[in-house]
């Protein structure tokens, strides 16, 4: 890769590969499926599992099992798009031990059948409906037009199988998420929800709470996924920033694609829309310069359609262009990089360029670098596209994302946009690495604590007169002690605490005002962040729940995110806090490793030091290493210029943090306290006051 100090990743997790996520059991079941399959008689399934961990053939199992045994009449696999219906094709389950084969007779794959989706499609579904045939796959526009064309009681007893689940919305504008609420509702038919992503790219929930509630959930990690791997070890996760056009460079000073694109690593480059301020509005000219790049053009191949570029030590490249979609050139090219003859041939192709797509449902194993120019508007599509690079394969040992984005640049009339894509992009970063993460337990450290049956606590076992961390490598889930920690009391909480906290997570770093103030502000006090944002975040997004079961879910989200933040600090050799640390990353350091570390640092891990940690001081010290210090101090001044005075809502969390201070200390928080966060709950609650007086409350 060309010489470039700044292209630090934000962080590298390694994993153990002991080949356990990729083993199968005596029906053919990988450990995912074989979850998913002990949970088959479940009305509602939803299964998060990442992508290339078997989502498509565990609801094989389960479709097969609810046909023969559970009196559904027929299965409907609904996909988000024609190319993804392929992963439904028949497989011979049996000649692996199942007791039956998965078969869709062709006709019924309307992903593949000629005919307009509200015409010929539809009619097709309708005919399925009224016989007696037991297997149908069509997309998501498909089956909306036939269920807003039937009716919902058309499709009573059967079950209905929603592959990529994310594209789903509780928005009252979202068909599907209307139609899915009303089979839930009728009560009539089975769901089984796929996805590797439970959370969108905006603010909307993916189904309303009541219908979210009624589903028994599949969990399947990254880290079981990546750690149960043969030969994948290691995935890094960055964003960096370029200078001048980004598919070529004017001068040496400039940066580009090419400082990050490494010729020699099997890549998806996925260029920027051609909406976007990256684009230069002349897609076929990017992949032109791309190709420059890279080296000299030596001509197509005829049988593939592929680029063939000579680089400079005589090695030939061969390059699948995606993005001419002239007639007849992508369609060479798509069948060519579908070839099933190929698909264990790594010299088959070298690096795949792309607009629109290569994303969801695209399998080419070989790829180690999924490289993106420009940020993408939606998180769920930035996960889709890390997990182009996460299969396992033969002597892959090493992926990695990028995501190359524009410098602010002051002279620019679009330095705002450029400044949001740098927030969006940091937000990304922070919840791809929550992702990758083991999974949290957390207990309060009380007398009465004790070990917990399948955790190890490393030498000398639990330690009752310490904080004590259990790691259960198997499952990759940790097990930590935090003194104070308010534990959930009703169910709905507790299930939030173990299944939904990335998607808390989620919510709380794409908040505008929350990145832009934990990356910024000099003044800030942490607690504003992990107490009164992310209190909002909660109370905003489960209204249902009681003030102590919303402040149990707010402390297991920031503790999840603080020991995150903290463990990459670790990672990255101490670097962060908000001061732009000089330490570059240690190889192969382990997230894991950087979570036990800061764990067993502190005396007594405590729910108020957690809330003391500014979650995006590492983020800053990354952000130093990628950007150059004049583009830094722009976005820091865009953003310092924007700052408001406290807000009338921010007056009444504060408010309310204030009189929880005061049930617990006997006094009300003084504005002269030498403690900076007691200072700032007093002059919220006095701002609160005055408010109240002015008549800025309903």
């Amino acid at each position: 890769m060309t010489d470039n100090k700044k292209s630090v990743p934000s962080v590298s997790v390694s994993y153990a590969r002991n080949g356990s996520s990729t083993k199968a059991n005596t029906l053919g079941m990988r450990p995912m499926q074989e979850r998913a399959f002990e949970r088959r008689g479940e009305q509602y399934l939803l299964i998060k599992s990442p992508p290339a961990s078997g989502k498509s053939r565990a609801l094989m199992f389960i479709a097969l099992d609810k046909l023969a045994n559970q009196g559904l009449k027929q299965a409907i696999i609904v996909v988000p798009e024609k190319s993804i219906g392929s992963s439904f094709h028949d497989e011979p389950l049996s000649t692996y031990g199942f007791v039956a084969d998965w078969h869709v007779e062709p006709k019924w794959n309307l992903c593949n059948a000629p005919g307009s989706d509200n015409g010929g499609k539809v009619n097709s579904l309708g005919a399925f409906l009224a016989g007696d045939d037991k297997v149908l796959v069509c997309t998501h526009a498909t089956f909306r037009f036939a269920v807003d064309k039937f009716g919902v009681e058309a499709f009573d007893d059967r079950l209905i199988a929603v592959d990529e689940f994310h594209h789903v919305s509780a928005d009252p504008e979202s068909k599907l998420g209307q139609h899915l609420g009303a089979f839930i509702a009728r009560d009539k038919v089975h769901i089984v929800a796929m996805t590797g992503s439970y959370f969108r790219g905006d603010a909307v929930p993916v189904l309303n709470p009541q219908d979210e509630a009624k589903f028994d959930t599949v969990t399947y990690t990254y880290y079981e996924q990546l750690n149960g791997y043969e030969y994948l070890k290691s995935l890094d996760i960055g964003y960096f920033f370029y200078s001048g056009s980004y598919a070529s460079k004017e001068s040496a000073e400039e940066k580009s694609i090419i400082d990050v694109l490494d010729p020699a690593e099997k890549t998806i480059i996925h260029i920027p829309s051609v909406n976007s301020r990256e684009s230069t509005k002349d897609k076929i000219k990017e992949v032109e310069h791309i190709i420059e790049a890279l080296g000299e053009w030596q001509g197509t191949d005829p049988a593939t359609g592929f680029q063939l570029v000579k680089r400079p030590d005589g090695r030939v490249l061969r390059i699948a262009d995606l993005v001419d979609d002239e007639p007849g050139k992508r369609d060479k090219v798509t069948a060519a990089l579908k070839d099933p003859t190929q698909k264990n041939n790594r010299d088959h192709v070298d690096i795949i360029i792309a607009l629109g797509m290569a994303k969801e449902g695209f399998d080419w194993i070989w790829c180690e670098h999924a490289l993106t120019v420009g940020y993408r508007s939606s998180l769920t599509e930035i996960v889709q596209i890390i997990g182009r690079a996460t299969r396992d394969a033969p002597g892959k040992t090493r992926a990695r994302f990028s995501n190359l984005i524009a410098q602010p640049d002051a002279a620019d009339e679009a330095v705002n946009e450029a400044v949001n894509d740098t927030l969006k992009a940091i937000a990304a970063s922070l919840l791809m690495e929550q992702v990758l993460a083991p999974r949290f337990n957390f207990t309060p450290k009380n007398p009465q604590s004790g070990p917990v049956e399948g955790f190890n606590y490393g030498e000398g076992g639990y330690d009752p007169s310490k904080t004590n961390v259990g790691f259960n490598e198997q499952t990759g889930q940790f097990q930590i002690e935090i003194k104070g920690l308010a534990e959930p009391k009703s169910e709905e909480a507790s299930r939030i605490c173990t299944e939904d906290l990335n998607e808390v997570i989620a919510a709380f770093v794409q908040d505008k005002t929350t990145i832009e103030r934990g990356l910024f502000d000099e003044d800030l006090i942490p607690e504003e962040l992990t107490q009164v944002r992310m209190g909002k975040i909660i109370k905003d997004k489960y209204p249902e729940l009681d003030e102590a079961d919303q402040e149990a879910v707010r402390q297991h989200a920031i503790a999840a995110l603080n020991l995150t933040q903290e463990a990459k600090k670790i990672a990255l050799g101490g670097a962060g806090g908000g001061t732009g640390g000089t330490s570059e990353p240690s190889a192969n350091t382990a997230l894991i490793d950087g979570v036990r570390k800061y764990a067993l640092s502190v005396t007594e891990l405590d729910i108020d030091l957690i809330d003391r940690i500014n979650p995006f001081g590492a983020a800053y010290a990354i952000l130093g290493k990628n950007m150059n210090e004049e583009s830094l101090k722009q976005v820091e001044a865009a953003i310092t210029a924007k700052r408001t005075a406290l807000t009338p809502d921010e007056a009444r969390e504060l408010a309310v943090r204030a009189v929880k201070f005061k049930k617990e200390h006997g006094r009300s928080p003084s504005i002269g306290a030498q403690d900076p966060w007691e200072r700032r709950m007093a002059e919220g609650a006095t701002a609160f006051m005055r408010f109240k007086k002015e008549g800025r409350y309903e």
